[in-house]
């Protein structure tokens, strides 16, 4: 798909967003005005409204003068007395009358003292900050203050005894009510049941159950076996170097069958630890009971990074493992391999095995492997199945690639040193350029990944001037592993001279998985692009590679693609850059 970013939100000329904010702001500001002047209206009307004194006829300008008026010829005080009474207005009060108020009388109940004698009282509107029942204390935060006297203190217990009595009728009608909802015992075991993780905490993502079953199974180790190109060369690596294995201590990472156990046995080694997480272990253990080699091979089941090693190890000569996996990276197997580094091999002359391993990109001109898995959809038997290709150009597709299909020379994307490479970088990006090759006006439907594998007896990095070996079908270097014709393959003699010593540390064993070799079970990893590159001869396409764990699984990958193409070298306009997302599962 193709990126565009969308412009910036546009206001009507003369107008910006701060202008639309100062007259938001500016319309509450207003209206909270208004608010203010409205109480302060009815304020100002209460105050200025003519009040009649509470015990004879005289009229004043304001309540506030009737009171004072009270206060002053009848010694009586509104505010004090509605501190312990409800602010009830009696038919012709006499100031006696209410001191000796005590609040227990029956009239303070009676709806009929709710009416006011005179309408729109402006006593009723005067706002007085103790008017309140003692009600309120209630509902505040703060300690209500202590009763300031014995009638005060027994209208507050009365409260409380409401309060305390309102409390146990709510509590009885709630009870009755779960009653009827809900079957009380049963609820009661689920409220005590343990939950699940109580004790083991948070459930964790489990993406290992399925990868290590998918292990148990014999296709797959058939189908790994039977790649000529991978097998062979981990025999030629371990037979062909009696002097790296002669006597060392081995730990095979994934043994699987125990194949390279197997080898690593038969070429001298002291003794192997074979580490399978699946139950192909089992078949591995009689296996190796079959072959005689119980003594020199520990099966061992569990996880390298859960394992320890028995008879007190601690530390191996070579890791040996085949953890590569599709794009190299794909069920995230090197992971446990570099745990098992960092935990049991020598600090010193420790030997990965294989060393080093390089990704490699490229343009493909992709038009057969687009035909089988789009454009075969368009007609079936007369029918449009198109919809079943909508979801193809999401996932990497697995497939081997044909070298005439390669349309530009590979280009190095990572270049993996297992002697001090971390689960960190397996995270990565990477710029790649890459140039057409196709002689004459091509479209190119996708971009091409696979990777080169390396092996050295020191585990250094092998320069870049030294080519990968490129397996043809047929090559005799197959014959040097199994017997052919029923003739056993040629022995040779073990010798511990310098000379061979040295010949064994320039030696390097490798292969490759890309589309000039005999294929391998790990075929090329194809990424089909929506809208194909319209390239001749030097067209160049540039961008950048990311590629890292799903966040939804470890043991898959998410890859994402950036690029643009240009005529050639001497070209300055360059097209739109394209982005698209793929998983590797």
């Amino acid at each position: 798909m193709t990126i565009r970013f969308s412009g910036a939100t546009v206001h009507p000329a003369g107008e910006d967003a701060d202008d639309q904010s100062s007259v938001s702001s500016g319309s509450q500001s207003d209206y909270a005005e208004e608010d203010n002047n409205f109480e302060d209206w009815v304020s100002d009307q209460a105050q200025n409204q003519t009040c009649r004194s509470l015990f004879d006829d005289k009229s004043f300008p304001s309540a506030t003068d009737a009171l004072s008026y009270d206060k002053a010829t009848h010694d009586f005080d509104l505010s004090s007395t509605c501190a312990k009474f409800s602010p009830y207005l009696l038919v012709a009060p006499t100031p006696e009358t209410i001191k000796n108020l005590t609040g227990a009388e029956s009239f303070l109940t009676s709806d009929d003292y709710l009416i006011p004698v005179i309408e729109d009282d402006p006593l009723l509107q005067l706002e007085v900050d103790d008017w309140s029942d003692e009600e309120d204390f209630f509902s505040s935060d703060e300690q209500p203050a202590p009763p300031a006297d014995l009638p005060t203190a027994l209208r507050r217990i009365e409260l409380l005894e409401k309060k305390l009595a309102q409390s146990h009728k709510d509590m009885a009608e709630y009870r009755a009510l779960v009653g009827q909802q809900f079957d009380a015992g049963r609820l009661a075991e689920i409220v005590n049941e343990p939950g699940p993780s109580s004790a083991a905490g948070p459930t964790q993502r489990d993406d290992d159950t399925h990868y290590f079953s998918s292990y148990c199974e014999n296709d797959i180790h058939a189908v790994m076996i039977q790649d000529k190109v991978r097998t062979s060369t981990y025999a030629s690596f371990i037979l062909t170097n009696p002097i790296l294995f002669r006597d060392a201590i081995v730990l095979d990472v994934g043994c699987g069958t125990g194949i390279l156990s197997l080898l690593a046995a038969k070429s001298g080694a002291k003794h192997v630890y074979a580490v399978d997480a699946s139950d192909i272990a089992e078949k591995a253990e009689q296996i190796v009971r079959a072959n005689g080699l119980e003594n020199v091979i520990t099966v061992i089941r569990g996880k390298v990074e859960e394992i320890s090693l028995p008879d007190g190890v601690e530390h191996v000569d070579i890791i040996v493992s085949e953890w590569m996996g599709y794009a190299l990276l794909y069920e995230s197997m090197l992971d446990s391999v570099l745990h098992a580094r960092d935990r049991f091999l020598k600090p010193e002359g420790g030997v990965m095995a294989p060393s080093q391993c390089r990704i490699m990109f490229g343009l493909c001109e992709g038009s057969e492997i687009l035909k089988d898995r789009v454009r075969f959809w368009n007609d079936v038997y007369g029918f449009d199945l198109s919809v079943m290709a909508h979801g193809v150009y999401n996932d990497a597709i697995v497939d081997i690639v044909s070298s005439d299909s390669l349309a530009s020379q590979p280009y190095l994307l990572k270049d993996l040193h297992l002697k001090n490479t971390t689960p960190r970088n397996l995270d990565f990006s990477s710029p790649f350029t890459l140039t057409s090759t196709t002689p004459k006006r091509t479209k190119i439907h996708a971009f091409v990944l696979y990777f080169d594998t390396f092996f050295t007896t020191t585990g250094d990095a092998v320069p870049p001037s030294v080519p990968v070996k490129v397996t043809k079908e047929g090559d005799v270097t197959l014959a040097e592993v199994w017997p052919v014709g029923g003739k056993a393959p040629p022995q040779r003699r073990a010798s511990m001279g310098a000379g061979l010593k040295q010949k064994e540390d320039r030696r390097v064993t490798s292969f490759s998985t890309g589309p000039d070799s005999q294929p391998t079970h790990w075929k090329q990893t194809v990424f089909l692009l929506r809208e194909p590159i319209l390239a001749e001869e030097d067209t160049i396409v540039t961008g950048t590679f990311y590629c890292k764990k799903s966040e939804t699984n470890s043991r898959e990958l998410d890859v994402e693609i950036h690029y643009s193409s240009r005529q050639n070298a001497g070209t300055t306009e360059v097209g739109d850059t394209v982005v698209q997302i793929y998983k590797v599962r």
